[in-house]
């Protein structure tokens, strides 16, 4: 007999429809193999597909989360996307979601029965420097970062360049194979900052992304990163546009606690837009 499987379409990061980073959610994958999960992603073919699973440990459910290559053990706009869409139902102000990377809270707000934007709190992310940097700046046409490259790792790794302006950002035309074959399953985010405002771009293609519209694991470590290098105050919040170049205009709002090389806690939101929600048979 074939077996339903419902998905909601969400676009994530803008409170605009048709912008922002578009996200399926299966709202009750259960019974679904890995296989099935990777297929049902590629045939979406957004940036990354959840899967919402019955909890295993401390959440309100457990979620996996696939690109159309690979699973990723955490994500940032499909974190905040499934909560939107099942906080609803589940009449929650925080909503738990358990990832392979722990349990993330995400804490909603509302006017009157809308939820209006969200913010997770992100897993602590790793930092090491990057050494290949004259390999990667020849594949992003660029001639050196503003600050030290360094790789930071909450899940889904990145590799952090900073340019200039913002002009500089939106002009790049990267070298895209080379990109893949030289950082493998890592994103390239290359921004520019003008106090709390960033322009932001992120590549990813061994990941399944060739240009990503809105990267919110990327959002975080980003906040981190200029906090640890003295360009905002810890605490201070930075709001990032990302995905013009790829007509998905978005927003994204981090914020970064810690002291010196220490991250006490790293706070991603924005807002999402539920678009369209439809059925597989399989």
């Amino acid at each position: 007999m074939p077996r339903t499987y419902r998905f909601v379409i969400v676009d994530v990061f803008t409170d605009t429809p048709f912008t922002g980073n578009q996200l399926g959610v299966f709202t009750n994958a259960t019974g679904l193999s890995d296989h099935e999960m990777l297929m049902l992603a590629r045939e979406l073919h957004f940036s990354e597909t959840t899967f919402v699973l019955p909890p295993e440990a401390d959440g309100d459910v457990r979620m996996r989360i696939f690109t159309p290559v690979r699973e990723l053990p955490f994500a940032g706009h499909p974190t905040l996307g499934t909560a939107f869409v099942l906080a609803g139902p589940l009449q929650k102000v925080i909503i738990t979601l358990e990832t392979a990377r722990g349990t993330v809270p995400v804490a909603l707000e509302r006017e009157g029965a809308e939820i209006v934007s969200g913010r997770m709190e992100q897993p602590i992310p790793t930092i090491e420097p990057y050494a290949d940097t004259e390999r990667l700046f020849a594949a992003l046409g660029v001639a050196g970062s503003l600050l030290p490259v360094e790789r930071y790792d909450n899940g889904t790794p990145h590799i952090y360049v900073m340019l200039e302006t913002e002009a500089e950002v939106a002009a790049l035309a990267p070298d895209i194979a080379a990109i893949g074959s030289l950082v493998g399953p890592t994103g390239v985010a290359v921004f520019a900052a003008e106090g709390t405002r960033v322009k932001a771009r992120m590549f990813g293609p061994e990941l399944g992304v060739i240009e990503d519209p809105a990267t919110g694991s990327a959002a975080g470590p980003l906040a981190v990163h200029l906090a640890r290098h003295g360009l905002i105050a810890w605490g201070d919040e930075i709001t990032i546009s990302q995905g013009a170049e790829v007509n998905r205009p978005s927003t994204l709002y981090a914020r970064a606690e810690g002291e010196g090389d220490e991250i006490t806690r790293v706070e991603v939101g924005g807002s999402a837009r539920v678009v369209a929600r439809g059925e597989f048979s399989l």
